[in-house]
């Protein structure tokens, strides 16, 4: 699914702020008083949270939304009342986002006339027809508001304040629960997002939400039916399948035999440099030659380079991979992709599909992710108790070839140190996030190889042995203290020198970060300069907050203390500390502001190319096989109408990207998921 804000930040609540049409509530049939109960279930079943929906005999219907994940989620409650034609008279929803913002939001409709008010947008229009209003801080449960209008309207709905939103059918499936049985609908809700967002509606004239299923992550289902969730998540994820070799078919070139790159200037990723125009020729996934072709070779067909930029493809070192994903990475010139902590049976089923060429996206480099037991656990991968369930998490994912693993929140600090040696027994490299009531330093001195986030580096001068950071304390003592602190204080120098000199990666996700300081109203940074490019809905939503910034002398300090985030990173590259280009937000769009962060940050821009390149690929195994444009190595290549290393934001303008022996144009692309394109197609010829 989608999309897809930190890693901190659940992949359901992430779609809950970017698919605002997606947050409307439960429709009324009637006026008779009801209550239905959903259950948020995670980790195959444990409870996370629930939604209770009321319908009062007035036709007034509330809902009471809480879902909580790895420490955090929002809180909301909602109440509304539907017009004739199915969409709202009124809503309103109160409440606080994922990470504490204020949610205060409200419509109204008076015959031709709607208004509306969030805490980062408001407006009115004259309506004459229908429209549905799509909110930006709703809960899950009102889904079933658009599935009655779309009932209402042949599967097709105007949206407010844009937008279209349609619906189509995917498949059916019986449930069963206490003797009763019913037929229950798969529809595929398409109009908003970059991707079509999936629903099990029930089956009657009058459909409602059923069940919303993240595959490998979420199931929220109505309660006494929770026995079938696990059997509707495959049956969609089969749906979901079928659509995807679908795009891969549409949207994959494939470039049999030899392909000649003409008159292209190559990045050296190993050395940072970018040579003179030359030729680069590749034959059935691989790079054959890089220098002047044989004029007399036969080639399949030409790539019309013009001067343009050959790289080697981008990596994403930090992500959390969906099947949707890929469109967003490929177009963005990604072609390989950290995964840094999935469902494991969902990720190895994705890395199947890639190696069978089903599925577009990004090579998967994959870290085996390992949490501690507690009421805060984040649920992927293994959550374990001790020593020997460590052990037994680490030979899995050794005998599954995983490089690495990641070690998480609540991971239990009195096992670590023989947990890190083990993993490194097996030849694994170890990073994480650093466990409750830890520092820094202290994962550094137990054997740590790399840290995420710049969050959970800047902790270790802010926390003592009694400070539990799987609350948002660690995001907001970050947001707090960071402006006060002296960078050229010993402590702070120390730890930089410590991390050079143990060449300690740091995985700083700084885009990811910029949601410290964005207020609502603001666009966030990540796509500000590019929002005419994204589909509306999208910019709307982009412009909502996550922190709760009170007043403007908050919102100066934070902004001061993340403008010395982006600082300790450069301060960190150039003591000799190894960097990474991570995300750990919506793909590609977000990697491409990072390293912009990372030229602001004091690197050249063809250093922060070298970071998304050729370093990473050393840090994640795979120098041997890519990371450079290397005869003998794979063909993940990109080619840039500009030049990246005189303007970062060049990196924006893709024209064809290869990987291996399958060609994508980031044109059709981008347009296939709503946005508008940043270069043209690169002009390739076929031999005669």
């Amino acid at each position: 699914m989608k999309s897809p804000r930190p890693q901190s930040v659940t992949r359901f609540a992430l779609a809950l702020c970017l698919v605002p049409g997606l947050s409307v509530a439960f429709a009324a049939t009637a006026l008779a008083a009801q209550t239905t109960r959903y259950l948020a279930l995670v980790d195959g079943g444990k409870q996370a949270g629930q939604q209770v929906v009321t319908r009062a005999d007035d036709g007034t219907t509330t809902v009471e939304f809480v879902f909580k994940d790895n420490g955090r989620g929002p809180e909301l409650k909602e109440s509304y009342t539907l017009a004739d034609d199915g969409t709202y008279r009124t809503y309103a929803v109160q409440g606080t986002s994922t990470f504490g913002a204020k949610v205060d939001e409200s419509f109204q409709r008076n015959g031709d006339q709607v208004s509306w008010k969030s805490k980062s947008d408001a407006g009115q229009e004259t309506v004459p027809g229908v429209g549905l209003y799509a909110p930006l801080g709703g809960t899950p449960a009102g889904i079933s508001v658009a599935l009655g209008a779309l009932t209402k309207h042949n599967g097709k709905l105007p949206l407010l304040p844009n937008g279209t939103l349609s619906s189509s059918k995917l498949g059916q499936a019986q449930v069963q629960r206490d003797g009763k049985t019913q037929t229950v609908q798969l529809l595929a809700l398409t109009g908003q997002g970059f991707t079509p967002n999936f629903v099990w509606a029930t089956n009657d004239a009058q459909p409602r939400l059923f069940a919303l299923i993240y595959p490998g992550y979420l199931q929220l289902i109505e309660e006494g039916w929770q026995a079938n969730a696990a059997a509707l998540e495959t049956q969609q994820k089969a749906a979901e399948g079928k659509l995807l070799v679908d795009l891969r078919k549409k949207l994959g070139h494939r470039f049999a035999g030899t392909t000649v790159l003409r008159d292209v200037r190559v990045f050296d990723s190993e050395h940072a440099t970018l040579g003179a125009a030359t030729d680069v020729v590749i034959a059935d996934g691989k790079i054959v030659s890089v220098g002047k072709a044989d004029p007399k070779l036969k080639a399949d067909r030409v790539v019309d380079g013009g001067g343009k930029v050959l790289m080697p493809g981008l990596f994403d070192m930090h992500g959390h991979v969906s099947r949707w994903d890929g469109g967003l990475n490929i177009a963005a010139g990604v072609t390989t992709v950290r995964d840094m902590g999935n469902d494991n049976a969902t990720l190895q089923q994705m890395i199947g599909e890639i190696e069978d060429g089903t599925l577009m996206s990004p090579g998967v480099v994959p870290a085996g992710f390992i949490e501690g037991e507690s009421q805060y656990s984040a649920r992927n991968g293994f959550v374990i108790k001790n020593l020997d369930e460590a052990k037994k998490a680490v030979d899995w994912y050794s005998e599954h070839g995983y490089p690495q693993i990641k070690i998480y929140n609540s991971f239990p600090k009195a096992v670590l140190r023989d947990t890190v040696a083990y993993a490194h027994s097996k030849g694994m490299r170890v990073s994480g996030h650093v466990p409750a009531f830890l520092r820094a330093q202290d994962v550094v001195d137990q054997g740590f190889d790399e840290i995420q986030h710049i969050n959970q580096l800047m902790l270790n001068f802010f926390v003592d042995d009694k400070t539990d950071t799987r609350t948002l304390q660690r995001f907001y003592l970050v947001a707090d203290k960071t402006a006060d602190l002296d960078f050229d204080s010993k402590p702070v120098q120390d730890f930089i020198a410590t991390l050079a000199k143990k060449q300690i990666a740091i995985d700083p996700t700084l885009a990811t970060f910029e949601f410290l300081h964005q207020r609502d109203g603001e666009l966030s940074p990540i796509v500000a300069g590019i929002e005419d490019h994204l589909p509306p809905d999208v910019q709307r939503g982009r412009r909502s907050a996550e922190m709760n910034i009170p007043d403007d002398a908050t919102a100066a300090r934070y902004t001061k203390s993340y403008d010395k985030l982006v600082e300790f990173v450069g301060r960190a590259y150039k003591a000799g500390v190894p960097l990474l280009a991570g995300t750990d937000e919506v793909p590609g769009f977000t990697l491409q502001h990072e390293l912009a962060l990372y030229v602001r940050a004091g690197l050249t821009p063809a250093q922060a190319l070298q970071v998304a390149t050729w370093n990473a690929a050393k840090v994640a195994r795979v120098l041997d096989n890519r990371g450079s444009v290397t005869v003998g190595k794979r063909s993940d290549l990109i080619l840039i109408d500009g030049d990246p290393t005189k303007d970062i934001g060049d990196i924006r303008k893709v024209s064809l990207v290869l990987r291996g022996d399958t060609a994508y144009y980031p044109s059709e692309v981008h347009e296939a998921l709503g946005v508008k394109p940043f270069a043209a197609a690169a002009k390739v010829t076929a031999a005669k």
